[in-house]
């Protein structure tokens, strides 16, 4: 029990610093490292010779090699089109301002303070500052 709970133990101190210091997180580390874990176990009980440290390393890091440069391709093309999606989101916004520009009619209208209500027979709709009140109570 003693052997076995310390060989998991460094198993799973060296998988925690892979992960730490690896730039793409990939799981083939920790799949061959419980691997040999699983071997050793096997070992234990039947006898049967586990493969050396030195040989899975060298093959999981050519597997990693192999994830790491499949996760690049497609996290480049993720950003190609989000840069193609940015862009074709501009050319859309440009073309909107021109438009806008084209529809803006001649006269826009400005509202004043004097405007004509249907209630207000003066022609003035709020006049607060001279103090009369308005059909809105304003």
């Amino acid at each position: 029990k003693g052997r076995i709970s310390r060989y998991l133990a460094n198993k799973c101190t060296i998988a925690s610093r892979i992960d730490c210091f690896s730039d793409v997180l990939t799981s083939v580390f920790g799949v061959k490292l419980r691997d040999q874990v699983e071997e050793r176990l096997a070992f234990y009980e039947t006898g049967e010779a586990p493969r050396k440290n030195v040989d899975v390393m060298k093959e999981a890091a050519s597997e990693a090699a192999e994830v790491t440069a499949k996760l690049k391709r497609k996290l480049e093309k993720k950003e190609k089109r989000k840069k193609k999606r940015e862009k074709q989101a501009l050319e859309a916004l440009a073309a909107e301002g021109e438009e806008a520009e084209e529809r803006e009619p001649a006269e826009k209208r400005i509202k004043t303070d004097q405007q004509v209500s249907p209630r207000d027979g003066q022609g003035k709709h709020c006049n607060r500052r001279q103090g009369t009140k308005c059909w809105r109570n304003c």
